[in-house]
């Protein structure tokens, strides 16, 4: 059953701004027959509720965008949780939530007519990249080395340049869409050599922690979540995993961001998702929260992985 908690942060925030964005409509989920912004109906605000599940990996940009966005639209509430992508997409195409948050797109995880009834809106861009313990010594490895590391050919620091001791690769769970990143960039079409070992984890939060308190342990986490007191994040192929590197794919793990709705979204789920979109949130929020605008790529990705230029 979707889990409808959610933090202070995310309940206050969100209520607020859906109200003040009721007028604006969102083409792409539908029409709406919501008053332009700005008029006076508008400024009575929104009154709804919206509901989300998906992608932990920017839930934490939701939820800032949700405390501006309530603010001003105290009569609307929009809550949810962060149970993976596959989570998301399947709960928006079944009616449960009104948005489902993804860092994959929805034909990767639905059926085509499933995927076909719902509307994409990329609101960002999100690194990923390995992070190891603070006691390993390792600081950059290759693409095959990862792939040696996760597919469970290397087994030793030492096989890397590292110490004398076994590595502890922790994974997220099947369904989360920063492991389905990760798979693709690492793997490419051999993805069934991925071998997942325990511990496996829901959500980004999990994966921090568990890796401020094991030691010799690896895993991949999204640029937003990382935390050198409790890991360090490492270099790929010698390319810093830094949001600049990620803008012409010099650094190869990232997601585009998604929240899809369903065709006949209602208007207060159309009025944040247009928000989303909207100048306070790109010009602003996104950065700050450790994501780029996805005006900023010079190179794009399909739902296959394939990055070409835009």
């Amino acid at each position: 059953m979707f889990d409808y908690s959610c933090s202070r942060r995310s309940f206050l925030g969100l209520a607020g701004g859906l109200a003040a964005f009721a007028g604006l409509g969102l083409a792409g989920c539908g029409g709406s027959d919501a008053p332009a912004a700005g008029s006076a109906d508008a400024a009575a605000g929104v009154v709804g509720e919206v509901t989300y599940d998906g992608a932990s990996s920017f839930q934490a940009l939701v939820e800032a965008a949700a405390e501006q966005f309530m603010n001003e639209n105290p009569d609307c509430v929009v809550s949810g949780s962060g149970n993976g992508s596959g989570a998301g997409l399947t709960a928006v195409s079944s009616g449960t939530v009104t948005i489902g948050n993804s860092d994959v797109f929805a034909e990767t995880k639905l059926d085509a007519d499933a995927a076909a009834k719902l509307v994409d809106h990329e609101v960002a861009v999100v690194g990923m990249g390995p992070i190891v313990s603070k006691n390993v010594t390792v600081d950059d490895l290759t693409l095959e080395q990862l792939k040696g590391i996760f597919g469970g050919t290397i087994t030793n620091w030492k096989e890397v340049g590292g110490e004398d001791a076994e590595i502890v690769v922790v994974n997220r769970k099947e369904g989360s869409g920063t492991r389905a990143t990760f798979e693709a960039a690492v793997f490419g079409d051999e993805k069934n050599s991925y071998k997942p070992a325990q511990p496996e984890q829901d959500k980004s939060g999990d994966v921090q922690t568990l890796m401020g308190s094991t030691d010799n342990a690896i895993s991949y986490i999204d640029f937003s979540h990382f935390d050198d007191t409790k890991f360090t994040a490492i270099k790929v192929g010698g390319v810093e995993p830094e949001s600049k590197n990620v803008l012409d794919n010099s650094f190869p793990i990232w997601a585009t961001e998604h929240m899809y709705c369903a065709k006949d979204a209602d208007d207060a789920t159309k009025a944040f998702l247009e928000y989303m979109l909207s100048d306070d949130v790109q010009s602003s929020l996104v950065e700050e929260q450790g994501f780029i605008p996805v005006s900023e790529m010079v190179v794009v990705k399909d739902a296959e992985g394939n990055v070409s230029n835009k």
